[in-house]
């Protein structure tokens, strides 16, 4: 009787020990590219993480979103399968799906958009004793033109094109991550800075309240070319009040941030994330100031240049928005 429960015993344990390694061994985990930690990507991935997250007793899925060098080296990861979630600038969605540059070499057919955030906008800090008044005023100088591989160098790279410029136009062509551009700005170092982000953002924050220094128009020849072959681009303004000594809104050229994954990606995982996002919409959009306007039929529409995942999809007609 003794030995016979004894059994009992050992094989309750085993099956529950076998019971639990399958469920363990169900569970998913999910990574999302991102950019620099001072950027709004950053925030918007470790937001993600943190709903889908939150609900992972359910749906067994867990989130993390570490820094990354940003959109254009995002789509490169998600087609290596670095990552399975990135955030990526509208136009670099555009760009890959069509198999223009930097993607000529190798298109990304399979992309495929989730939703779209906030909008970014090309942003340049100058030293107030630099001389640079306008866009047009930076050949000549030591401007930031943006990490290798970010979106930021990507949109400076298309606009020098237009301008008819290239690194030799510049004293200096600094390639800079945004968290080190306002001490170089400070230090006088550089005359400008170059950034393609949503607002408020820290680093712009930091380069105007370090140095003294201004915004300046993104306005001029060169981008109204940029804009006549580029749809993937509009007029934007970076909003007056945001940040000190900004009385006014500063014209400038923009698209959105746009979460993206492949169409191998599972279903029932972008289900589950996009479900996480919206079904905390309202939370979602305090954590972070550049989502405090955020509608959900914007999300789902504006910026979305590649077609949508088929599990976003399915999230989006059970609510009724498609």
């Amino acid at each position: 009787m003794h030995n016979r429960n004894v059994t009992k015993l050992f094989t309750g344990a085993m099956t529950a020990l076998l019971f639990s390694t399958q469920v363990s061994a169900e569970a998913r985990y999910v990574t999302i590219g991102t950019g620099g930690q001072t950027g709004v990507y950053y925030t918007a991935g470790q937001s993600v993480c943190r709903f889908l997250n939150r609900g992972a007793d359910e749906h067994d899925i867990k989130c993390n979103a570490p820094s990354s060098a940003g959109s254009v080296g995002n789509i490169v990861s998600l087609q290596n399968g670095d990552y399975d979630f990135a955030f990526i600038q509208s136009d670099h969605q555009y760009k890959a799906l069509e198999g223009q540059a930097p993607f000529d070499k190798k298109p990304v057919e399979n992309l495929r958009a989730v939703f779209s955030l906030q909008s970014e906008i090309l942003t340049v800090v100058v030293r107030n004793d630099s001389n640079i008044n306008g866009f047009e005023d930076l050949k000549g100088k030591r401007v930031n033109i943006g990490v290798p591989g970010s979106g930021s160098r990507d949109t400076f790279d298309e606009l020098m094109q237009t301008s008819g410029w290239n690194k030799d136009s510049f004293s200096l062509a600094a390639e800079l991550k945004p968290a080190e551009m306002a001490a170089a700005l400070g230090d006088n170092n550089l005359d400008a800075i170059t950034y393609m982000v949503g607002h408020p953002s820290g680093a712009i924050q930091e380069a105007l309240t370090t140095a003294d220094a201004k915004l300046i128009p993104v306005e001029g020849a060169g981008v109204d070319k940029l804009l006549e072959k580029a749809s993937y681009f509009t007029r934007a303004n970076i909003p007056a009040g945001l940040y000190p000594g900004v009385d006014q809104p500063i014209p400038s050229i923009g698209g959105k941030a746009v979460l993206a994954t492949t169409e191998q990606a599972d279903p029932d995982v972008v289900y589950q994330l996009v479900k996480s996002v919206f079904d905390n919409l309202e939370r979602f959009k305090r954590l972070h100031p550049a989502f405090a306007e955020l509608k959900a039929e914007d999300m789902i529409s504006a910026g979305i240049t590649a077609p949508l995942h088929e599990g976003a999809e399915r999230f989006y007609k059970e609510k009724g928005w498609l």
